[in-house]
């Protein structure tokens, strides 16, 4: 199975993560919820499969362009 990085597209602090490690997605099923300047961006997923990886826990600040999750499609 290919696995791809999910990564953010801005930089902000996890307020939500609803999905776990083992768990699947579907295209567009959101992975993390990123706050930034008072809004919550959520961070789909870009294809079907299961979460292999979660790199980020709640409240961790990230970067724009930061790996935060693996899933295997």
């Amino acid at each position: 199975m290919p696995e791809i990085k999910i990564v953010t597209e801005i930089a902000g602090r996890i307020c939500a993560t609803p999905v776990q490690v083992g768990g699947t997605v579907t295209d567009g099923d959101d992975v993390v919820v990123v706050e930034a300047m008072k809004m919550e961006i959520p961070v789909p997923s870009p294809a079907s499969g299961t979460i292999t990886s979660l790199l980020v826990k709640l409240d961790d600040v990230v970067a724009e362009g930061q790996a935060i999750a693996i899933v295997a499609s």
